[in-house]
């Protein structure tokens, strides 16, 4: 019996891992009440069991990655003298770990409703450039002190019952101890290399962000099984850019897509103004004109004028999508027609890749080009991709406080930059200043969280939903928008201009339709054109942001090749229109009036469009799903093709 004693090492490892176990369960339960109404649809007791025995899976390679050194450190022989302040250096190092963990994990359970996934490395570069995000984290803070109560009850109890070794180091006999620990150690190591790579056998691969799928019956509840730390490990330094060849004949991989548009150059040129209008978080869930349908037919929204400039004279799509969730995804998509697969894409590896876009295109046609936002020049990175996209100019919240017909800072909002209102007075006269024909894109900001509208409007544009606070903002900015509109039709070059309206992603839903994984990319794509030539409407047909750019370009008549991941939505038929976005490991493809869901080897879903809440798989029973299965692996192989070999440009 007095050498089992020489296992208490071994056994205090086993039952600190055991105490992880514990606090990542206790931050699963936080992140799934936090965000419960994202899961609650589809959220049985045995599909909620499948969802936690999944999260052992990825809990077990993130506890073992992120105390590979505590175990190391337990399980090696300690010297007589130095046992009580190594044990103490130990426990410190085991809670630090795994409150740290703990962290991440609440704060993404915070963040997790803007994104719909689960944070990754990318995070870091994503805001690399913003200096607010104190005041963001500390307005968080106070939101959620709930979270600050849960862990320190966590931290309490991880402190209180962590266990050192029960062993008497002053009559301890030294070889048999230190063989006792070494065998430990050896023995040990085979589990944990196992446990981080998610499996024993040779066939296994590690397991990575994708294979949270195993377990969903919807992409959106892979951000349920995994867990933050195990997001960050799996995506340091990594290219997560697979390249499939699913079609080794390259005529037959362009015949089912290409993205180079080559036009006949028989289309009348138009020498047009064009204004891209990116907005803030606004997606289609708060526009009215797309909801008709919703509480009864009741339902007004919170556009007003948006409402107004779809109902008399802009050309509106009933199933508009964004291409990804994040704002970085978002400018990418609109103004170069690429799409957001797998990791944003200047985020990405290649990010210095050779590209094109609107204003590139246009710019060699003589106009002028300007890319506009509020916020500090380097915020979002989207400085350098204007520069990389071959904008001329770019006005930021520096170039608006240095001009002598604004207020300067007294329009800052105190959080991300000059409120949406003052910026597109600003943005209106700017492009008075410019010589036509000019090309330029407004990315807003004020419908950002934490959702402030400013001090002169706080008794306009009340709080209408505690749990909806965007409502107010979304108001404010609609109305700042039909204050620009109104600015820039007393303009000369305004009747000669064709607008691009759209949001870069969703955020907040209030209505179940806007929280399943389609819901979550229903972004507005409207065109407007004052003079009535590019037609006007509401279309029934599927849109989304990637087919801005060829619309605008073939409706000017350019005459020149380029690459979109899009279509041109005035000449391609309502039937053959089609939009995709990617979500946590799953692709999506919407066309024929059908969602397809593929996980990168085969069909994991089908859901039609009239089913809103996706509730029902049609899969196998949809005569168009082979050949939407076909194209949709054609667009995936084109895009990674393209990215990882620098040909994004034709």
């Amino acid at each position: 019996m007095k050498y089992v004693k020489l296992l208490q090492p071994l056994a205090s490892v086993l039952w600190g891992l055991l105490l992880a176990y514990v606090v990542y369960t206790i931050a699963r339960l936080a992140f799934l009440a936090e965000n419960y109404s994202f899961f609650a649809d589809n959220l049985s007791a045995a599909h909620l069991s499948e969802l936690l025995w999944g999260g052992l899976v990825f809990d077990t390679s993130a506890i073992l990655y992120t105390n590979a050194l505590w175990v190391v450190m337990m399980l090696l022989p300690v010297s007589r003298k130095e046992n009580t302040r190594y044990h103490r250096v130990c426990r410190g190092v085991y809670w630090t770990v795994n409150m740290l963990a703990l962290t991440v994990n609440l704060c993404d359970a915070v963040y997790f409703q803007y994104t719909l996934r689960r944070t990754t490395t990318t995070v870091f570069n994503e805001f690399q450039n913003e200096t607010n995000l104190t005041g963001i984290f500390a307005h968080e803070a106070l939101s959620h002190w709930y979270f600050f109560l849960l862990a320190a009850a966590v931290g309490f109890g991880l402190w209180k019952l962590y266990r050192t070794p029960a062993l008497d180091y002053r009559t301890l006999s030294w070889k048999p101890y230190a063989v006792a620990t070494t065998l430990s150690l050896l023995a040990f190591a085979p589990f944990c290399v196992a446990g981080m790579r998610g499996g024993w056998t040779r066939d296994i691969r590690p397991i990575t962000i994708s294979n949270a799928n195993n377990y969903c019956d919807r992409p959106t509840e892979a951000g349920l099984v995994l867990n933050t730390p195990f997001s960050l490990i799996r995506t340091i330094g990594k290219n997560n850019f697979e390249v499939i060849t699913y079609f080794q004949d390259k005529q037959e991989l362009e015949a089912l897509f290409n993205p180079i548009h080559r036009p006949t150059g028989q289309k009348p040129q138009r020498r047009k103004n064009v204004v891209v209008i990116i907005i803030e978080s606004f997606g289609r869930e708060y526009i009215g004109a797309y909801n008709r349908h919703l509480d009864g037919g009741r339902y007004q929204g919170f556009t007003p004028f948006t409402d107004s400039l779809i109902a008399h004279g802009a050309l509106t799509f009933t199933h508009s999508y964004c291409n990804g969730r994040k704002s970085i995804d978002g400018m990418p998509s609109i103004l170069s027609g690429i799409p957001m697969f797998v990791e944003p894409f200047f985020l990405s590896p290649y990010s210095i890749n050779h590209v094109s876009g609107l204003a590139d295109c246009l710019g060699s046609k003589g106009y002028q080009t300007a890319f506009f936002h509020g916020a500090e020049r380097g915020s979002m990175g989207f400085l350098a991709f204007a520069r990389a996209t071959k904008f001329k100019e770019y006005y930021g919240r520096e170039d608006f406080k240095a001009d002598p017909r604004t207020r300067g800072d007294a329009d800052f909002d105190g959080w991300w930059g000059i409120s949406d209102e003052p910026f597109m007075q600003y943005y209106c006269q700017k492009m008075s200043d410019m010589p036509q024909p000019f090309m330029t894109a407004l990315f807003t900001l004020s419908s950002h969280h934490p959702f402030r509208v400013p001090a002169a409007y706080q008794d306009v544009f009340k709080e209408e939903n505690p749990d909806m606070p965007i409502y107010k903002v979304i108001r404010y900015t609609d109305m700042a928008l039909q204050h620009f509109f109104a600015s820039a039709r007393r303009q000369p070059w305004f009747q000669n201009t064709v607008f691009a309206i759209t949001s870069d992603h969703t955020n907040m839903a209030a209505h179940e339709e806007y929280r399943t994984d389609l819901g979550g990319f229903c972004s507005p794509v409207i065109f407007y054109d004052p003079s009535g030539e590019m037609g006007s409407g509401m279309v029934d047909a599927i849109a989304q942001q990637t087919d801005i750019m060829p619309t605008i370009l073939e409706y000017l008549g350019y005459d020149r090749p380029y690459l979109s991941f899009g279509i041109d939505l005035l000449s391609t038929p309502a039937d053959e229109t089609w939009a995709v976005n990617y979500l946590n490991g799953i692709y999506q493809y919407v066309k024929h009036g059908h969602v397809l869901q593929f996980d990168g080897r085969q069909t994991v879903g089908v859901y039609s469009l009239d089913d809103r809440l996706m509730k029902h798989n049609v899969a196998g029973h949809l005569p168009q799903q082979p050949q939407m299965e076909r194209e949709l692996k054609a667009i995936i192989q084109q895009y990674m093709e393209r990215m990882t070999e620098n040909r994004l440009t034709p």
